[in-house]
């Protein structure tokens, strides 16, 4: 029983020693910087200023309930920097802060908070210019990081050109009569022709539909009177959307016979448009990295 303890408590010790090692890796990446607080461009936003340059705090709101959380404080923090996060304005290198102390005279200390006002999320307690945990001290910045960082937003254009493949028809059919029941039972009835007469001619893929319906007074006016009214017009709009561009001038043709007196709009669109979008979108992609690529040269980058 005594031998089988011992066992359990080397197993248990060894899976702390894994666990702590775990720890300190996963906080490899940190670093630590000094600086003031400082707002940004961006209502809302704040940065840490420091010799090495700006840092955009991504977590501020964590620590704004702290009292010595304001601006031009002396602030001492430690986290990570996203190199890969974008933001609205870009100011400052993207940081995400696990633990920030006030420094100087000025940093008030809250209650239940460890010497010098310190805060953390997270995980993790910082004292002083240590951190337990296995993760960087002092003023280290990671790779890649430096006064010198210059980033560069460029953007692509690309125009596709491709065939049309389905054409849109608005035609009417308008009536004139006295009597406005009159002018709208007309109406009715050569509607329903000319939708007849369209399916007919356009097959069985369009799609024919009503699409707008209005009937209005005519007037006559003479000077020094009230105006009279003299008929009324029922008009009756037919919306045809079909693949079959070959048969546009039959469908035309056809609806005239039965009725329709009026063509309001001829149109043709790209319903199929997958290919054309995802051509013109790597084509803009490759002009945007391809400008990017020339000025990172230029640059020195």
């Amino acid at each position: 029983m005594r031998k089988s303890l011992s066992l359990m408590r080397v197993a248990c010790a060894a899976l702390a020693l894994v666990v702590a090692a775990q720890g300190a890796a996963a906080r490899q990446g940190e670093i630590t910087i000094e600086g003031r607080l400082a707002r940004t461009t961006e209502a809302g936003g704040w940065l840490i200023v420091s010799e090495a340059g700006k840092y955009l705090i991504l977590n501020a709101r964590a620590f704004q309930s702290q009292t010595w959380f304001r601006e031009g404080a002396s602030v001492e923090a430690t986290g990570e920097a996203k190199q890969g996060v974008v933001t609205t304005f870009q100011e400052g290198v993207p940081f995400q802060v696990r633990t920030m102390r006030g420094k100087g005279r000025g940093a008030s200390q809250p209650a239940g908070a460890e010497d010098g006002g310190e805060q953390t999320t997270g995980g993790g307690r910082q004292t002083g210019g240590s951190q337990t945990g296995g993760s960087q001290s002092g003023g280290a910045v990671a790779p890649g990081i430096g006064r010198g960082v210059t980033r560069v937003v460029v953007s692509g254009d690309a125009v596709v050109q491709s065939q049309p493949d389905t054409a849109i028809l608005s035609i009417a059919v308008v009536t004139q009569n006295a009597s406005a029941s009159e002018a709208q039972a007309e109406n009715a009835s050569k509607t329903d022709a000319v939708i007849r007469a369209i399916k007919s001619a356009a097959g069985a893929g369009a799609e024919v539909k009503t699409g707008g319906y209005s009937l209005q007074p005519q007037y006559n006016y003479k000077d020094g009177q009230a105006p009279v009214i003299t008929s009324y017009v029922a008009r009756n709009s037919v919306s045809v959307t079909t693949g079959a561009l070959d048969r546009v001038g039959a469908i035309l043709d056809t609806a005239s016979r039965a009725g329709a007196n009026s063509v309001d709009g001829l149109s043709f669109t790209l319903r199929r448009d997958e290919q054309a979008r995802s051509t013109a979108l790597a084509n803009a992609t490759r002009e945007a990295m391809s400008k990017a690529r020339v000025i990172a040269d230029t640059l020195g980058g």
